[in-house]
């Protein structure tokens, strides 16, 4: 960059960024609040539904699939005829009406719950997401550490969601109910908070898109160039490695849940931990270390090593195997009825988590640098089709995690030891095989990544 261009660079963050960060903060209370005792309550026999960890699983495979795979309808919706902002105010509503109806005690309740909330997350993920990206011009540097700044608020909302819901959830003058309320007061105060701010440090972002160009050409009908197609084709290879860190992650609210509750030691100083806060270790973990590994890719990329888009992610794959090495001794050790060290399961969050950074805040920049505008909602949409296809195969895989402990699938290592092992060689290989690959895939961002 020239040094007349770089002194004139803007320096600081949008305003709007810290606004969004604010919103969505509020939005991943309520989602994770709810996803952290989701199995737990439906396996409750006293004040759940006294599933069985099979059902309660498949509940939960078919919920978290389903809120990524609306946000392809409200992505395209966006894009056409709504705009991010009014997307995002309904998406509000119908996450707040879902929550506060799964707090009534009924079982109709709890699931016309579920589908509002799924529904509403289609309004509302893909679209703050791409409205961060509209916060900046084409070729900002300041875009990669604007994402990292707002997943910081992802998953400060995701610990402060997780500790609330849970120390509700196991209340027991509260219980449950209490808890799924909390979460929906959480999304009230994102909405709120959306509002009073927008006007001021928002203003034309995200409004309903315009169906004309100002030479008349139709907005949705313009080509596409060589270039977009490219950017495109680069969006779907990365889109499938995503697959597999995901399906991989997200056994955090499943089999990693069910460790948390019936194999690890969980009792400190006389007093039982709650189960749900050990996902907690996750965002606490993205809080304490994304400005450190937003300041090692600017030090990197100071002296010319910054890694691309591509090879961030393999590099993510990888320390998320390593992170299961721990679920595979824990697993070992925990075998025979003694209880595992909650050091395993610390030691593995810390490496996901890692792996984490490397991935998810890289991947949503990516997109919405990559994107054709007037598709980038959409695409953003198809990026979340990605999570709902991998919960959907992390869903499939946790519940056939006792037939793999008892071996009917395969045998190398002997019990649920061997059932973590299949995420350890998944993204071992995925990694590597990213690695490969991420120079020809760079070329065909042109610059953009």
């Amino acid at each position: 960059m020239p040094q007349s261009e770089e002194a004139s660079a803007p320096r600081g963050q949008p305003k709007g960024l810290y606004l969004l960060f604010g919103v969505e903060m509020w939005e991943r209370f309520s989602y994770y609040g709810m996803r952290a005792m989701l199995v737990l309550f439906l396996i409750n026999g006293v004040t759940g539904f006294g599933y069985s960890k099979e059902d309660a699983t498949a509940v939960y495979k078919w919920y978290t699939t389903a809120v990524y795979i609306t946000p392809v309808v409200g992505g395209y919706l966006a894009d056409r005829f709504l705009g991010t902002h009014r997307a995002i105010l309904i998406g509000s509503v119908l996450i707040s009406a879902g929550h506060f109806s799964m707090a009534m005690a009924s079982r109709t309740s709890f699931f016309v719950g579920l589908v509002l909330i799924a529904l509403g997350t289609g309004f509302f993920k893909s679209n703050i997401s791409t409205m961060v990206g509209q916060l900046y011009d084409e070729g900002d540097r300041r875009r990669d550490a604007g994402f990292t700044i707002f997943y910081m608020g992802i998953n400060l909302g995701s610990v402060l969601g997780q500790t609330a819901c849970g120390a509700l959830s196991n209340t027991p003058s509260l219980g449950y109910h209490w808890a799924f309320g909390a979460a929906g007061v959480g999304m009230m105060f994102g909405a709120v908070l959306y509002v009073l701010g927008r006007k001021e440090h928002l203003r034309g972002i995200g409004d309903a898109p315009a169906r004309e160009a100002k030479n008349g050409t139709s907005f949705v009908s313009a080509p596409l160039t060589k270039v977009d197609l490219h950017c495109l084709l680069t969006i779907l290879a990365l889109a499938a490695f995503n697959v597999v860190f995901w399906a991989s992650f997200e056994q955090a609210g499943s089999s990693m849940n069910f460790f948390a509750l019936e194999r690890t030691d969980r009792v400190f100083f006389g007093h039982t931990v709650p189960t749900e806060w050990f996902q907690s270790i996750n965002p606490v973990m993205i809080v304490a270390c994304a400005g450190l590994f937003s300041w090692m890719w600017a030090a990197l990329s100071r002296r010319g090593l910054e890694p691309s888009t591509p090879a961030k992610m393999g590099l993510g794959l990888l320390l998320q195997a390593f992170g299961f090495v721990f679920m595979v001794m824990g697993a070992r050790v925990s075998e025979h009825g003694a209880l595992a060290s909650p050091a395993y399961l610390t030691l593995a969050y810390v490496f996901i988590t890692w792996g984490e950074l490397c991935v998810s805040p890289v991947g949503l920049s990516m997109v919405t640098k990559l994107a054709p505008a007037k598709f980038a909602s959409l695409v953003m949409g198809f990026w979340f089709l990605t999570s709902a296809l991998a919960n959907f195969v992390a869903g499939q895989l946790a519940q056939v995690t006792d037939k793999v402990e008892r071996g009917e699938a395969f045998h190398f290592l002997g019990g649920q030891a061997d059932f973590f092992l299949i995420f350890v060689v998944a993204c071992t290989i995925a990694g590597v095989a990213l690695l490969l690959v991420s120079r020809p895939l760079t070329r065909l961002m042109h610059g953009r990544g």
